[in-house]
């Protein structure tokens, strides 16, 4: 598994704090997000972490038509996965003059289960293409995984198998459900990470992920999952946020 990297240089590469297509932080709704929450006049440690915890609770857990949407798309769906929740994030961070990078992989589709079900689960590859943020901070690489479910679903969750410690299931693959590494406290944080079967290593950009390894539907399972399948695991997940899942 992936660990904690120092930085080779004096500063990362200049190109991690670039805006892309996907990154895209120069949008009109990003960048007025940013000046209303000050986040360039905090002290790194409070910008990271106030921009971590937007991304995590201010757009709660769910399903975007597709992985590979910008982040000011991913801004107005006011919801996100790990993979979108990953490019606004990024966006985010950029705009604020934090040096981050993507960490591609795939987990195994069992994650999913109980989120997901029926028709969903079956159309869901079995293994999952699936990301990380790494910030730069203090000279290191900060693994930043912790974000995708929101506080109001995972506690859901761990109430329903209160007891637990090591659990793979609703979005879920951590060896403690009671107490997952998911607050910034200037380490790793982690909510998927035993789940990962497959590494694809650092990019960039998610441009530069997805241009290499795709999304994860094409063709008419793209579009059924678009157009239709997405809404109903966006009706469970909310059933589940709520005690009736």
């Amino acid at each position: 598994m992936p660990q904690t990297a120092e930085i080779s240089s004096s500063s990362p590469s200049a190109s991690l704090l670039l805006a892309t297509p996907l990154l895209d932080y120069q949008h009109s709704s990003v960048a007025q997000l940013v000046a209303a929450r000050g986040w360039r006049n905090l002290a790194e440690f409070e910008r990271i972490g106030a921009i971590y915890d937007f991304v995590r609770n201010e757009l709660p857990f769910g399903y975007n038509a597709s992985d590979d949407m910008p982040a000011s798309a991913v801004l107005a769906d006011g919801y996100g996965q790990c993979n979108t929740k990953s490019t606004l994030l990024m966006a985010l961070l950029r705009a604020s003059g934090v040096a981050c990078r993507l960490h591609g992989f795939t987990i195994d589709k069992a994650l999913q289960k109980g989120a997901v079900s029926g028709i969903a689960f079956w159309l869901a590859p079995r293994n999952i293409v699936h990301s990380w943020v790494e910030v730069s901070f203090k000279n290191a690489w900060i693994n930043l995984e912790g974000f995708i479910l929101d506080q109001g679903y995972l506690a859901a969750v761990q109430e329903r198998f209160a007891g637990q410690m090591a659990f793979c299931g609703y979005g879920i693959a951590t060896p403690d459900l009671a107490a997952p590494a998911v607050q910034w406290r200037g380490s790793h944080t982690y909510i998927q990470k035993d789940g990962i079967n497959q590494d694809f290593g650092l990019f960039d950009s998610p441009d530069a992920f997805y241009a290499r390894h795709g999304v994860n539907l094409s063709g008419l399972k793209r579009w059924l999952y678009s157009k239709l399948i997405r809404h109903g695991m966006n009706r469970r997940v909310a059933k589940i946020r709520q005690g009736r899942g």
